[in-house]
This record gives structure tokens, sequence and C-alpha cells, in this order.
């Protein structure tokens, strides 16, 4: 949701009204997307990164306001949680050395920001789960001061009408109950964005979720929350529950998560907005002054910004995006599977394996959605967040498989071709594609170093808090190295 809501309000009429707004709006979207031509030229490429603020004892730092007024950098911005930190890239070209130039990029702008945080007694630390929050942290006097944080959540926990249940079972257990989204925040992720054609955004979008599982296995790092250890990737399970609107009887009734996967692979990008309206009600009925119809009668570029605000209340994992450029229209798949960290390497070559396979498997001439069925890659991807780099995941005519096996048999050599065709340097694709297959043959990623960490630590007498609290320590001090995660020494 990308502007601020200063309304916690809303009438029915104001309900009636934007229902008619958004619908309005699907049939301009429709179309737009057989007359109007949208900027696909040179497709671009964008980086969003969500990051936690500890303070000297490892506890999270409630002090986001302080370091963002400071900063003065519109590339960062408030997160849920006062917390947390997003910052955004400009976006930019992967060819040649454009991996270079990210990385360039966000490590001066994670430097500087952290600068910033030295200065209220505060640090960063890109992690997909803070490992030393707890409870009494995750509530509503945490959320962010802008309003938009309060008043979803107030539209959130209106339409469910009860507290919200959290209850993940992984390698321990995990069973309580919140009455805000505030354990939402605990969550802090990567988002890649790709800007795609209308007539190829199906097959990238398919793509995309076909490769979920994989993605998140090689990429967990996000295994403790509550002092509990969970999932490799709790993150996924967290953020399913903590804003989930469904009361157990709707659950019961097949009605959709706001967090969600799908249930089909689709023929175009109407497809997802279409569903959006047709399935999901509005929690933030806000409409403005723009008639579409009129605006692209007169020649102009509608904003759609009922439709694009509608779809910024849902939570695809691969989520479909419309936005304006320079005056120009165009189309963008965002890849939200992904925790945050454990460096800029790793979270690039996250990046470089995301959008080299992506671009092959889009490309391919027997896609692979059509040997895949929808359920079965959904399944990929909640048994990976589970497992990680220890997950079975089933892949056509290979049956199932560890997933490490699966990229490095299959993955990593797509993803090499799909980087080519993106003009990419060859040492710069080796480089990256090179930590995604380290990470898979030493077995170690941000989960499980962390997990290993812990373990060690414990066997050394110290208990669960105190081990969580000088894993993280270790954790903060290995990341700003930007040696990649698999050659951290554990313990």
């Amino acid at each position: 949701m990308g502007k601020d809501v200063s309304r916690s309000t809303f009438s029915r009429e104001d309900r009636t009204r934007y229902r008619h707004k958004v619908r309005r709006c699907l049939d301009v979207f429709a179309l737009m997307l057989k007359d109007f031509r949208f900027d696909a030229d040179r497709p671009m490429t964008g980086l969003e990164l969500e990051l936690n603020l500890i303070d000297p004892d490892g506890e999270p730092a409630m002090r986001n306001a302080q370091i963002l007024a400071d900063l003065a950098d519109p590339s960062f911005q408030t997160e849920l949680g006062q917390f947390n930190l997003e910052v955004n890239l400009k976006p930019r070209l992967i060819a040649e050395h454009g991996f270079e130039d990210y990385e360039d990029d966000l490590r001066t702008s994670l430097a500087r920001a952290g600068d910033r945080a030295k200065l209220v007694q505060a640090r960063l630390v890109t992690i997909g789960i803070l490992p030393t929050l707890t409870q009494r942290h995750a509530v509503l006097e945490n959320l962010s001061e802008n309003p938009r944080y309060r008043v979803l959540n107030e539209q959130i926990v209106s339409a469910r009408g009860e507290d919200i249940t959290l209850d993940i079972r992984g390698v321990e257990s995990l069973q309580s109950h919140a009455d805000s989204i505030a354990p939402e925040a605990a969550c802090t992720s990567t988002q890649f964005h790709l800007q795609v054609a209308p007539e190829d955004f199906a097959n990238y979008w398919n793509a995309s979720q076909a490769i979920a599982g994989p993605q998140v296995a090689i990429g967990a790092n996000a295994p403790f929350l509550f002092g509990k250890r969970l999932w490799a990737e709790t993150r996924i399970a967290l953020f399913e529950q903590a804003t989930d609107t469904r009361p157990d009887e709707l659950k019961a009734q097949g009605v959709r998560p706001r967090v969600w996967f799908g249930e089909r692979w689709i023929t175009s990008i109407f497809d997802l907005f279409e569903e959006n309206v047709r399935y999901f009600p509005p929690l933030l009925p806000i409409t403005t002054d723009e008639d579409p119809v009129e605006v692209m009668h007169s020649g102009g570029v509608p904003r759609l910004s009922e439709l694009r605000l509608h779809n910024g209340t849902i939570y695809r994992w691969n989520r479909p995006v419309y936005d304006i450029m320079n005056g120009r229209p165009h189309l963008r798949v965002e890849n939200r599977v992904l925790p945050a960290g454990p460096t800029v390497v790793d979270l690039l070559a996250n990046a470089a394996f995301y959008f080299g396979l992506v671009r092959s498997l889009a490309e391919a001439d027997r896609p692979v959605w059509t040997q895949l069925t929808f359920s079965q890659a959904e399944e990929n991807f909640h048994v990976s967040a589970r497992d990680g780099l220890e997950a079975r995941v089933y892949w056509p005519r290979l049956g199932e498989l560890h997933a490490t096996d699966l990229v490095l048999e299959r993955l990593l050599p797509w993803a090499h071709e799909g980087l080519n065709r993106f003009d990419v340097d060859p040492a710069v694709r080796d480089r990256l594609l090179g930590v995604v297959e380290q990470r898979c043959l030493t077995r170690r990623n941000g989960a499980s170093w962390q997990t290993a960490t812990v373990e060690a630590l414990e066997a050394r007498g110290l208990d669960r808090p105190a081990a969580l609290r000088e894993m993280l320590r270790l954790y903060a001090e290995y990341s700003p190295s930007n040696e990649p995660v698999h050659t951290w020494p554990v313990g």
C-alpha cells in the first residue's frame, strides 16, 4: 500500500462508491490491455528491502521515525513496525554490470542509514524475522506512526471480528493470539520487480509461481519466532495468519485468504485483477476524482487508483503491478516470497537466480506449468518454507527430489541461460549464481546457519533467549562483511 491514508472510518456509501469505481477501473484496464502501448521495450527491474532495527542489547529498537527524519532520503520509508524500515532502490537494467550497480547502491544506502541509526543507539539488521522479537514487542503501540497502518489494522481486525490466531507447527510449535496485526511486523522481506509486456505477463507470473518453492528453500532465513524454532522460513506462515481476515467459519466455507498463493495458472494479467474484484471486499474504500473513461478518451493515461489500492491490500506471493512512469503505463511482476538478508551479496544472488530462471522458463517452448499442477506448485512452496534446504519437492519428469538437487541439476543451468538473455556480464553471472550453488553444496543458508549456531550455543549451556541474543550478535557482526552466509563460521 504505497499511499498515505488519513481516514479511519468508512460509510456504506463509501463502500458502494468504491466498489463501483473499482469495477469501472477494471473495465478500463481491459480496454487498455487491448489498445494501449505499454512500456516494455527495455525490461527494467526493481528491488525493495525491509530492515530491522535493534538496540545495543539486541532487542527491537522502536526508532524508525527518528532515523527517517535524520536521513531525509525518499528511498527510505516506514514499514509496519517502529522497528522496521524499507529501502526502495532506483529501477535499472540488469544487463552488463547492473547487479554490481545494485550492490554498490544498496551497500551505500545501508551504510548511510546505519550511520544515522548509530546516532540513536540502534543498528540495522537484514534478517527474515528478528530472533529476539517477543510477543511483548508485537503489540499495537509499536506500529509505525503513519496513520495508514492503524487504519489497515482497524479494517482487518474489524473484518475478522475476533482476535487473530497464530498456530504454526514446525520443529517446535507456537500457538498464540493477537488483538492486532502487529505480529506481521516481524516479517521482513525482499521484493524483486520485473517489468514485462502485457502479452508476456501470464508466462512470467506462471513461471514465478512454479519456482516459488525452490526459491524459498534455498533463500530461507527466518527459523525463529517468539523464541520458538518453527519453519525454515516461518515468515510465510506468519504472514498468512497475521493478516487473515477470515474467522474459522469463513475458512470452512472456502473464502479466499488475502495472503494468497492463488488457485490456477493464468492466461492474462487481467485474470488476477478480475479475481481481486470478484473475491475480495474492499479494506480501504477510498476513491479519487479521476474518471478513467474520460482520461482514456481524452488521450491520457488513467491512474486507476482504486484498482491499484485494492490490489495493494491483497498479498499475493507474486503480485501483479500496474504503474505509470514518465507518462507511460507499464506492468510488473512483484516477486515477494523471499526474506531479507543475510548479506547484500546473498540477496543479489537470490535476485540473479530469480531473474535468470524466470526468464528462461517464461520463454521455454514447453512451459513447465503445462506439466505441473497448480496445487503441486503450492505444495512445493509450503513444504520448502517449512523444510528449507531439506525440502523435497516435485518437478515434472523428475518426480520428488531434494530441492537442492533440483536447483543444482536443472534450475541453475536455466538461470544461467536466462541471465545470458538479459546480457548480464559473465563474471557477474558466475559470481552470483556461484553463491546459490555453494549454498546447495554446503547445505548452508541463513536459516540453517541460524539454527546450527543456536544449537551450538545451547550445547555450551546457554538457554534459548541467551542463545538467540548471541546468535543475533554474531549475525549482525558477519552480515556487513558481505561474505555470503555459507562461508560464516557456526557458533
